[in-house]
């Protein structure tokens, strides 16, 4: 046998080992220098780099400042020896025993070197005492595609214009003055993916950006506006601003319709999720009928909400009737809270579930944490009496409901002869 039918493994192709390695750490894609020649090297030239706690082995007892040492020098050995592009560098402390004892020093030489070797994507997830400030080279890394970003912050200097091939954008828990917020999206005509989660520094979102397809928002925040986003497509909200209902109603006043501004530059929007207390900023002030601008092209609906409060339920029955194409529909019964709203002389199935104007094309539908109310089991007769097209409707009340919900929801008529309603009993 020659010696080139025994070292099999370094006659792979080159994008076949490159494959092999980016499928292991950083670690272990070293130790595979000792397999061959071809080998030896090969790891220095892999384009992604992720530094996290497989980076280091340490024994049980060893002190956590040893270990970030380690770890340090780690990150320094393999950019000192890295050849070729870096396409991708995370770095993570999560789940180390070194959390939070990374320098300042260090992460500003990082990125630094990286910003040098025209990094594309770059996720920082190290957890510090007081928000790291993202040095001003960063800045100036038009190369970026893809920044992720946690527990820092953003002061872009004030020649800085946005980054010219940004396409997601990822912040969690970073603070950034609204303006700068604002010239970063506006100036990032490629950004295409908008993650905020627990961003502070202002209280109102307003997203300008004619690229932007995917949006999700988590965090303190009081409004969303968005503003020439034709292309934006699915957006995800969680306001936990309206937790409080005071600090709610305190929100709403002189506010003429949110549900008018929230959609009137999201004409091609397909999903939308509206998690936890979010649709009472969507019902704030007057809640029309039906849209001024039809959503033909949402597909998808999420909604959580009080079946307590009226002015929700007419908010949610706004969007149903305001987007003829909607085939998914999950609704989700929020804890019940106290309402002056729903009273025997003010609600009334008539005035509230009315007819609409075109008939539902709902195929999918699920409803979970309800308890058996009126109004909740008004809201799934509407959905029954008025989508013909529907296949299955999941019911999954709360625990210890009573026994007659199964016999009221056996009795609604439905205007679908295949659809099928599945009750789900929570396990006690």
């Amino acid at each position: 046998m020659t010696d080139k039918e025994s070292d099999r493994i370094s006659c792979l192709p080159d994008h076949i080992i490159d494959h092999f390695l980016s499928r292991l750490s950083i670690k272990e894609a070293g130790r595979t220098s000792v397999l061959s020649n071809k080998w030896r090297k090969k790891w220095s030239t892999q384009p992604d780099l992720v530094f996290d706690k497989q980076c280091v082995s340490a024994a049980v007892s060893e002190d956590p400042s040893v270990i970030e040492n380690k770890f340090v020098r780690t990150v320094d050995h393999v950019l000192l020896l890295h050849s070729g592009p870096i396409n991708k560098f995370k770095i993570s402390d999560f789940g180390c025993d070194f959390i939070g004892m990374i320098s300042v020093a260090d992460v500003d030489r990082w990125i630094l070197h990286l910003t040098r070797r025209s990094i594309k994507n770059l996720e920082l997830d190290i957890w510090f005492e007081q928000r790291y400030n993202i040095p001003w080279c960063l800045f100036s890394c038009q190369s970026l595609h893809h920044l992720n970003l946690f527990c820092s912050s953003l002061k872009p200097p004030a020649m800085f214009e946005g980054f010219m091939n940004l396409k997601s954008l990822q912040l969690e828990q970073v603070t950034v003055a609204k303006d700068a917020f604002e010239n970063l999206i506006s100036g990032s005509p490629l950004l295409e993916k908008l993650v905020l989660k627990k961003v502070d520094g202002f209280t109102q979102i307003n997203i300008h950006s004619p690229s932007i397809k995917y949006v999700d928002i988590r965090g303190n925040f009081e409004g969303i506006s968005f503003d020439n986003t034709s292309q934006l497509a699915k957006v995800f909200v969680n306001l936990s601003s309206y937790l409080n209902s005071e600090t709610g109603q305190s929100m709403f006043h002189g506010c003429s319709s949110n549900l008018l501004k929230f959609f009137d530059h999201l004409h091609n929007i397909q999903s939308l999720l509206i998690a936890s207390y979010s649709i009472k900023y969507l019902a704030a002030g007057v809640v029309p009928v039906k849209l001024p601008t039809l959503c033909i092209n949402l597909t998808f609906l999420s909604i959580c909400l009080n079946f307590n409060d009226l002015t929700e339920i007419s908010a949610v029955l706004c969007l149903l009737k305001s987007s003829p194409n909607l085939q998914t529909f999950k609704m989700f019964a929020r804890l019940k809270e106290e309402t002056d709203l729903l009273t025997h002389t003010s609600y009334c199935w008539e005035d509230i579930f009315s007819e609409p104007d075109m008939l539902l094309k709902l195929q999918h539908v699920e409803i979970q944490d309800i308890s058996g109310t009126k109004s909740e089991l008004d809201f799934i007769r509407f959905l029954l009496l008025y989508s013909p097209v529907l296949k299955k409707m999941i019911v999954e009340p709360v625990e210890n409901v009573k026994p007659e919900l199964i016999t009221e929801l056996i009795r609604f008529r439905r205007a679908s002869e295949q659809a099928e309603v599945i009750y789900k009993a929570k396990d006690s």
